[in-house]
């Protein structure tokens, strides 16, 4: 059977740049080499396209945008006709015609339905979630909506944005949130941004923190509980994992938490009783409909410690896929290895709906 033509696509303009950047490289390395021919598009923190041809170690590290011999500028046409990728090679054009693409990008630019308004208009079929699933999971406040509508229990919250008066908003969040609370910028991911707030002083720096990330706010209500995520597969009769449990020996799971700190430990299955991970389950495909989901993603939740009560946190439609993230490793433990969700992901992306 002949090889499917694999665009892989990387880096971007979000804060989450060098989250991509390990994702990417965990993806290639265990991508299927006998099933695909696979091409690689770095885009740089300026939003600049190339074709990377070197050495996938290059890549995590952000050596490869320095690889002069092994870029090449390139576009993806948005022409359907084409249906190309266009790689400028000196005076020439040259092209190739991806069958999927596959985008290993996360937050603004990446997850958030503008590259995915591209691959809509460039006819090609592409991994993930399409353009208004995308800009509403991306959006907290959007996605808060949607999941009140679909009756899944959530964290309560204010709504700032930078125009308003920060001190009229500091008195509504103490009034009907109090402290803790967690300070989000509406649009990021990855904890970029977000701040746990104890007084309001600690409110005010946070607000300010979070707004040089986005023009809206989201302020939640501390949850007592445990951090449990859910990851989901599938197009229109979408499956979940188990339930994973995050351990973290800070006092919140932030980024360095995430990505540099070794400390943090995920439990699979998660300590938890088996009619609460079910109901996560549940309520982390009815999140995934909700947003018409394709595809992917991994759903966040926290269990209250007071009474068990399983309440959503927020939708990934682009989780990360480094060797500590959660999502390959849930699957893993479904008896679903690395490649072959990979695998996985590919098809439905080849078999997704519009």
């Amino acid at each position: 059977m002949a090889k499917k033509e694999l665009c892989v696509i990387f880096g971007g303009k979000s804060p989450e740049h060098s989250i991509s950047r390990k994702s990417v490289t965990s993806v290639l390395n265990n991508l299927n080499k006998d099933k695909y021919n696979i091409n690689v598009i770095g885009i740089t923190k300026q939003g600049e396209w190339y074709l990377y041809t070197g050495d996938y170690a290059n890549i995590e590290g952000g050596e490869w945008e320095y690889d002069e011999a092994n870029k090449k500028k390139a576009v993806l046409s948005p022409d359907a006709g084409e249906k190309a990728v266009l790689v400028f090679d000196g005076g020439f054009v040259k092209r190739f015609n991806p069958d999927i693409l596959f985008p290993v990008l996360h937050g603004e630019y990446g997850e958030d339905g503008t590259i995915q308004g591209l691959f809509e208009l460039s006819g090609i079929p592409y991994v993930g979630m399409g353009v208004m699933a995308s800009a509403n999971s991306m959006d907290k406040f959007n996605s808060k909506i949607v999941f009140k509508h679909a009756g899944i229990p959530q964290a309560d919250w204010v709504e700032v944005r930078i125009s308003d008066d920060f001190e009229k908003k500091m008195d509504e969040i103490e009034n009907k949130l109090g402290y803790p609370c967690f300070v989000k910028p509406a649009r990021t991911g990855s904890s970029v941004g977000v701040g746990k707030a104890h007084n309001r002083e600690e409110l005010n720096s946070a607000l300010k923190h979070a707004s040089e990330f986005d023009r809206k706010i989201l302020v939640e209500e501390n949850i007592d509980g445990h951090e449990v995520e859910c990851a989901v597969l599938g197009n229109d009769n979408p499956k979940a994992s188990t339930v994973g449990e995050i351990l973290p020996t800070v006092e919140f799971y932030d980024f360095d938490a995430k990505y540099n700190d070794n400390s943090t430990k995920l439990q699979i299955p998660a300590d938890l009783p088996e009619e609460t991970i079910e109901k996560i389950r549940e309520y982390a495909v009815r999140a995934f409909k909700a947003l018409d989901g394709q595809g992917l993603s991994r759903v966040d939740f926290f269990v209250k410690n007071s009474d068990g009560t399983v309440v959503l946190n927020e939708i990934n439609t682009l989780p990360g896929f480094t060797n500590i993230s959660m999502y390959p490793k849930l699957w893993n433990a479904m008896g679903l290895g690395y490649s072959e969700l990979l695998d996985n992901i590919i098809e439905l992306a080849e078999k997704r709906v519009k």
